[in-house]
């Protein structure tokens, strides 16, 4: 899901929220349940805008976070030989360059 960042002008908070493309926040009320914070003093009917932000991009750091994520991660042993060291239970983990699995 993609993260949002709005902009309320009655109280001149900003928030990071997530939701669905679909979804449409329009004011200090929805935004304060999507990102789970207390209303305060401003009024649940206030309204938001949302801010322009750059996308913000998420790199797996660890095998498992690859793997988890759908990708496979190989890593070189020798020449034209990989380990797919994200393989699931029942499948090769040494490939060769094409992926096709190398016999042991």
């Amino acid at each position: 899901m993609p993260i949002y960042d709005y902009f309320c002008p009655s109280n001149n908070q900003k928030v990071e929220v997530w939701h669905s493309l679909n979804q449409e926040v329009k004011t200090w009320g929805d935004v304060c349940e999507l990102a789970k914070i207390e209303l305060g003093s401003t009024p649940p009917d206030a309204t938001v805008r949302r801010l322009f932000s750059p996308p913000r991009l998420v790199m797996p750091t660890s095998d498992s976070e690859y793997k988890s994520a759908g990708f496979s991660k190989l890593v070189k042993r020798d020449e034209g030989v990989y380990e797919n060291v994200t393989a699931k239970e029942g499948e090769s983990r040494i490939v060769n360059r094409d992926g096709q699995a190398i016999e042991s």
